[in-house]
């Protein structure tokens, strides 16, 4: 009983320390609910752990790496962030600003780093989903609940950029996929959120990552749109026009509800992290999804071209507005108050935003027919290219940096490595 608490202590801290990434400490009812729900998981756990090895095992030296290995892999799977798909969110959707720039080699490489890195995450994802409930459903309870949309949307992120390459195929089944992820997690999220009986709601929660719960809707509309271009199809053209609207709807409601929080509530620059840029990347995909719908036979999208211009207009102007807003918070949090600018997860935050609106801002000026919008938008793809190559090497250099040592199945050393990861 005295390890299962024990276990039940380090998932509490575990998932605390991702709700932190927002500058928010995750309320302890949160864990504690998930927690008694897997009790059996966690003393099925426990026992492993604690099970002395078998002397009929054989010999300990040639099963020492097999017993390391595992022990490494499922570290790693310890580890795991819960918004690690950011990587190929970013990754993808710079790929195809480069591509509507005209550097297919460039675009053609990161669209490989993309699809390896969604190959390796998403069953690390599955791993962890399974065998580290605990902290799943402590995460699916928490602030950062919206993180887990980025299964769906890197899915759908990929499927856009392989349609122009003629992949119709394997975007459909990358389609299909984000698919049926934001169609449970969409549901789900706030579901957990809104039917949870331990928890203490406050405004001090609501962080940039709920603004994924927009990205999400938006990111099928823009595959769904790309196929039916590419692929006529009438479903795929309701389906995007339908997640438009219900993307824009989510936007608003969650651009009210994170303002508020930003402008009535006292924010410390510790807590002010990269995911605001979201508030941006957000306001960026809506207006890209718009622009594919209008490419698409009016009698199918159900709406106006005129309408959706306009709407992609009003948008691309406030997503433009943000940008100066977000750099200044930038300077407050980094230089007036010196918060140290060390790499984490969060820095793929800036690369997505970024690279969407380069791209939207690209494609509105090719819908439009305005000059200076495509040519801004060319620009903008080439800074897009070179923040993901500064935040890439970021990323690199601290996955070769030593890491703290101590006893894995110490609760210092559970601590050390989940400080690690965030």
């Amino acid at each position: 009983m005295s390890e299962q608490n024990r276990n039940h202590g380090v998932s509490e801290q575990t998932s605390a320390l991702d709700g932190q990434a927002d500058g928010h400490a995750m309320d302890r009812g949160h864990a504690a609910a998930p927690a008694d729900w897997l009790a059996g998981t966690s003393r099925d756990d426990a026992a492993q752990r604690s099970e002395p090895s078998s002397p009929a095992s054989g010999p300990a030296d040639p099963a020492a790496p097999p017993s390391r290995y595992r022990a490494a892999l499922s570290a790693a799977v310890t580890r795991l962030n819960a918004a690690s798909l950011s990587f190929v969110m970013g990754t993808g959707i710079v790929s195809t600003a480069l591509y509507v720039n005209g550097a297919g080699t460039a675009s053609a490489v990161l669209l490989w780093v993309a699809l390896a890195g969604f190959a390796v995450l998403v069953p690390a994802y599955g791993w962890w989903m399974l065998r580290r409930r605990q902290r799943f459903v402590a995460t699916l309870l928490g602030p950062r609940a919206f993180v887990l949309l980025t299964l769906a949307v890197s899915a759908n992120v990929l499927a856009a950029r392989l349609v122009p390459d003629g992949h119709i195929a394997v975007a459909g089944a990358f389609l299909a996929f984000g698919f049926l992820g934001w169609l449970v997690l969409d549901y789900a999220v706030p579901l957990a959120l809104i039917t949870t009986l331990k928890r203490n709601p406050s405004p001090d929660q609501a962080n940039g990552t709920w603004f994924l719960w927009a990205v999400g809707s938006e990111s099928v509309a823009v595959a769904a749109a790309s196929l039916a271009r590419a692929a006529p199809n009438h479903a795929l053209a309701v389906l995007a026009v339908v997640c438009w609207a219900i993307g824009l709807i989510q936007y608003l409601l969650t651009a009210a509800i994170v303002l508020l929080r930003l402008l009535a509530r006292p924010i410390h620059p510790e807590g002010l992290m990269t995911s605001v840029w979201i508030f941006m990347g957000a306001a960026a995909i809506a207006v890209l999804a718009a622009v594919r719908l209008t490419v698409l036979p009016p009698d199918e999208t159900l709406l106006s071209r005129a309408l959706l211009v306009g709407a992609a207009v009003v948008l691309w102007a406030f997503s433009s507005w943000l940008i100066p807003l977000l750099l200044a918070l930038g300077v407050w949090r980094h230089v007036v108050r010196r918060i140290p600018l060390r790499y984490d997860l969060g820095w793929w935050n800036l690369v997505f935003p970024i690279g969407m609106y380069a791209v939207t801002t690209h494609e509105l000026g090719r819908v439009t027919g305005t000059s200076w919008l495509t040519s801004t938008g060319r620009w903008e793809g080439w800074v897009a290219a070179a923040v993901w190559a500064v935040v890439f090497a970021a990323m690199a250099a601290a996955m070769v940096r030593p890491r703290p040592t101590g006893e894995l199945g110490s609760r210092t050393g559970q601590e050390q490595l989940a400080r690690a990861d965030t």
